[in-house]
């Protein structure tokens, strides 16, 4: 039997641990203060609410969120087209909720799986032009289960896929060959060059949209090339879902449903709710539920997020909030074009190039005072010089809104001295 530890502040334990060599614990001040340092710290600023105009609040640290002030239009949600408010989606989750409860209650291979579960699957299947669909909690664990429930041997990873691309070649511990964004030529250059055992499983792995710059990934080129080297494509349609070819995404715009093994997306952007999918074949889709940790291990969707995300996918489908969205974002670009602004991109995500870290920040702050929320993206996440604004219009902003953000862009752009 051991003596009790004393308690107060000079015990000799505590005295060992204050002792450099000796202290095993974390050291998590130094480590934000160091984040402070190099400008990437960063705060939460609560939102009163998911819409297009709304308050925020400073971040509270641990107490409640105190909503002040105007609202202010929002230019920086995924939610591109406004689904998270609709009335109708909101109905099909409290429908869900009722019906089937708040919560899946475990995981889908145990209790958790429900015939609305299995419903939104089909929907999706139909949508991507696949023979089934397996819904995950998230569009994160989506690509680390999926990935690493494949285990290829070899992974080509365009150079500015997702991180949660990047931690699922790492999790699945397969050599990852990075090629040069959106470059179907040095993908095939990377692959040539690669001496691989004829039973080697090689995957690519792509984004379709990519969220920093606005860009597309050149799909039919990547298929073209994977399939000389009897390679699989995976491509991520977590900003494309639900903008293009009858609800789809750009694989289905390109006619590339047929070409592309494994299609994955979230159900959190366009489609303003929860979750993650993955689309395939039957054999992919039966693999992943018994295989993809991230699948077998997590408590189901919750049905108010598997309701909302069907009635939105309905929506989508319709065509007229697509149709919306698409007009906003040609005017927005050409209001920012036209002052001499430089939007990178042919999609939804407008990045304004602004240069320098320090001038994005300022510029970004000043549109926060003229009542418009677009953020400053830097480096790391993107490269030194390229600094932007990210604007991310929605299908629900009105014609005085995006007036007002043009308004603030141009006064903002000019006390800032970048235009």
């Amino acid at each position: 039997m051991t003596d009790s530890t004393p308690s107060d502040a000079t015990s000799p334990d505590r005295e060992r641990r204050a002792e450099p060599n000796e202290d095993h614990g974390f050291s998590l001040e130094s480590r934000l203060a160091a984040r402070e340092a190099r400008g990437l710290r960063r705060d939460r600023s609560p939102a009163r609410d998911v819409c297009a105009r709304t308050r925020f609040a400073a971040d509270p640290k641990g107490e409640p969120p105190q909503f002040e002030g105007e609202r202010q239009l929002v230019f920086a949600a995924n939610n591109y087209l406004g689904l998270a408010t609709d009335e109708r989606v909101q109905r099909a989750a409290a429908a869900a909720a009722r019906e089937v409860g708040t919560g899946a209650g475990a995981s889908r291979l145990v209790t958790g799986d429900t015939g609305l579960h299995r419903a939104l699957e089909r929907d999706l299947a139909g949508t991507k032009g696949t023979d089934r669909a397996l819904v995950f909690s998230s569009g994160y664990a989506a690509n680390l289960g999926t990935i690493s429930a494949l285990s290829p041997d070899v992974i080509f990873s365009d150079e500015l896929n997702h991180a949660s691309i990047v931690d699922g070649c790492r999790f699945s511990d397969a050599e990852t060959v990075v090629y040069e964004h959106a470059d179907a030529d040095a993908l095939a250059r990377a692959m040539a060059a690669r001496d691989g055992a004829a039973d080697e499983c090689w995957l690519v792995v792509t984004d379709s949209v990519f969220s920093m710059d606005g860009d597309i990934a050149p799909l039919a080129a990547i298929c073209d090339t994977a399939e000389r080297h009897g390679a699989w494509v995976m491509v991520d349609e977590a900003h494309a879902t639900g903008l293009y070819g009858n609800g789809g995404g750009l694989v289905q715009r390109e006619g590339l449903s047929e070409r592309v093994d494994v299609q994955l997306g979230t159900l959190s952007k366009a489609l303003g709710s929860q979750g993650g999918y993955v689309a395939g074949d039957e054999a992919l889709v039966e693999l992943l539920a018994n295989e993809a940790r991230s699948f077998v291990y997590s408590t189901g969707l919750a049905p108010p997020a598997v309701g909302a995300a069907r009635e939105a996918l309905r929506i989508a489908r319709e065509g007229e909030v697509r149709r919306a969205l698409w007009s906003t974002v040609e005017r927005l670009r050409d209001g920012l074009e036209s002052m001499g602004y430089e939007v990178l991109g042919e999609t939804q995500v407008l990045p304004v190039v602004v240069g320098e870290r320090d001038d994005a920040v300022v510029l970004a702050n000043e549109l926060e005072e003229r009542g418009v929320v677009a953020p400053a993206i830097r480096p790391p996440t993107v490269p030194d010089g390229t600094s932007r604004i990210r604007v991310a219009p929605m299908a629900t902003h009105t014609d005085d809104d995006l007036e007002r953000c043009l308004t603030a862009f141009e006064a903002a752009g000019t006390e800032v001295g970048v235009l």
